[in-house]
Order: structure tokens, then C-alpha cells, then sequence
């Protein structure tokens, strides 16, 4: 029996070393006020409307309203900052190439989504926000070496009267921030990659799902799926570590409600949040 009791004190440790291993770095100075935001997922988008995600309009709108955006940097070709979701433009100007195969100039010739409206590039976004509601940055990276495109969003953002918090689905990302902007609020985004791996492998998708890289990575805050919020790492996140969790991609009021009521921040599209003074005259 004894190699029973030696299994199960081995697989105590790794528990042990796991929920460590979920941690991260507490009590950011600026996430009180990150918080007291709902963020609209790519900007306040209607395609019904004629406003595309990740555009001009669409942050605009969300300025107006008093919401805090979700955006997507990718690099360009060139060395600058696309504000667009996808690696190919297909879904949203209907042509098959990569963003960082072109120069910003080359990406402002195609419309999204059939509209008027261009690939705006960071500083445009930045430049609206201004002394306003505060950006929730998602820099996408499927390549090892994130150096160029961290460095350049930081010094492009640092140049504008803009409250932001960085995150990214590559640790990298993350790991850049910690040795050279550890002022910067910094983010971890994951999901259930057990159950919807994508391109990674296996042992990646269990990593991220388990939250390991927040290890060497230390972020202040975590953003997940919010129909995956159930998964251990997240509870570990919360409840062990008190790090605060966004949920993307919350579509509905009563969902997003339902979430604020147990404690979890909101990344929302897909309708216009009601204001506490209107759910007040509503009840």
C-alpha cells in the first residue's frame, strides 16, 4: 500500500505547484479604474448599421457612450500598428492576404465589410481616446519574437493622453512587460483549449488552459472565455490569488449582469449595456 500513499503525495505536490503556479502580481495601481468599465468587444460594432468591428465608427460610438474598447494591434509590414482581429483580411474586406505582409498605406486602400470605413492604425484610436475611457489592447502574435511588435504599441500609446492595459494570448507578450514595462497593466487571455485546442498542441493547449505561463509571466489580471470560466484555473485565479478576471465575449444584459454580480469584469458586443441610472428607472 505504500506506493498508493506515494502517488498520492506526489500528486498533493503538483497540486500544490500548480495552484502557485496560477498566481500573479496583485494590486496594480490603475486596475481600480480599469474596472469601473465595461469594455465593447472591438469597439460598439453593428454590421446591421453599417459599422464595422475594429473601426473607426465603431469607437466613436463607444467613445460617445462612455465605454472603455477591446482592440486588436497587429504589426504591419512596415513597422506599424493595424487595428484589425485577423491575420488575413478575408472575413473582413474580402481579401485573402496577411496583414503583416503589407505597409500601412497598403492596408488603408481596402473597406470593411463593404462600408467606407479603413484598417485605422493605433495611433488614430489612441488619439480619440484621449483623456477618456480607458483601452483594453490585445496584441496578436503567432511568432516567437514579440520584441518589435510590444515595443513599438508602448511607445506609440505613451505618446497620447490614454489610459491602457495590454493583453495577449502569448506569454511573450506578457514577458516582455514584466522586464521592461512592469508599470504597465498586463493581462493574461486564455480559454478551454483542452476542448478547443485550435493550432496548438496538446501539451500547449493544457498549459494555457491550466494558466502555467502566469509562472514566469505575472499578470494582473486574467481574461477568459466567459462560457469557460468554470475551469479550475480560473476559480484558482479568483478566489486563491484575487486576481480579476474579464469575461469576453459577454452578448446578452442578463448575462452580463449576471457576471458583474459574482465579480467578474465584462468585454461585451453585440448590444448596448444599460446604464445603472436606466436599470434603476427600468426596475
Amino acid at each position: 500500500m505504500g506506493w498508493i500513499y506515494i502517488c498520492l503525495l506526489i500528486l498533493l505536490a503538483v497540486l500544490v505547484l500548480w495552484a502557485a503556479a496560477t498566481g500573479g502580481r496583485r494590486n496594480h495601481p490603475q486596475l481600480a479604474y480599469f474596472r469601473r468599465f465595461p469594455y465593447a468587444h472591438r469597439g460598439l460594432h453593428d454590421r446591421t448599421r453599417g459599422v464595422p468591428e475594429n473601426s473607426m465608427a465603431a469607437f466613436r460610438l463607444a467613445r460617445e457612450r462612455g465605454f472603455g474598447v477591446e482592440l486588436d494591434v497587429h504589426l504591419t509590414r512596415d513597422g506599424r500598428l493595424a487595428v484589425v482581429h485577423d491575420k488575413s483580411l478575408k472575413r473582413t474586406a474580402g481579401v485573402d492576404v496577411e496583414v503583416e505582409s503589407l505597409t500601412a498605406e497598403e492596408l488603408k486602400q481596402f473597406r470593411l465589410e463593404g462600408t467606407e470605413e479603413t484598417i485605422p492604425m493605433l495611433e488614430e484610436v489612441a488619439a480619440l481616446f484621449q483623456d477618456g475611457p480607458p483601452l483594453l489592447v490585445e496584441l496578436k502574435a503567432d511568432y516567437f519574437d514579440v520584441r518589435a511588435l510590444v515595443a513599438q504599441t508602448v511607445e506609440t500609446l505613451d505618446r497620447y493622453r490614454v489610459r491602457y492595459c495590454i493583453e495577449s494570448f502569448h506569454p511573450g507578450v506578457l514577458l516582455w512587460l514584466l522586464r521592461h514595462r512592469p508599470d504597465i497593466c498586463r493581462g493574461q487571455l486564455s480559454q478551454d483549449f483542452c476542448r478547443f485546442p485550435g493550432e496548438l498542441k496538446p501539451w500547449q493547449a493544457l498549459c494555457m488552459t491550466g494558466l502555467l505561463p502566469n509562472l514566469l509571466t505575472r499578470p494582473d489580471f486574467i481574461a477568459f472565455h466567459h462560457r469557460h470560466c468554470w475551469v479550475p484555473a480560473v476559480f484558482l485565479c479568483r478566489r486563491l490569488h484575487h486576481l480579476p478576471v474579464f469575461c469576453w465575449t459577454v452578448d446578452s444584459q442578463k448575462e452580463m449582469e449576471r457576471l458583474q454580480r459574482r465579480g467578474y469584469q465584462v468585454i461585451f458586443e453585440g448590444f448596448v449595456p444599460k446604464t445603472r441610472k436606466q436599470l434603476k428607472q427600468a426596475g
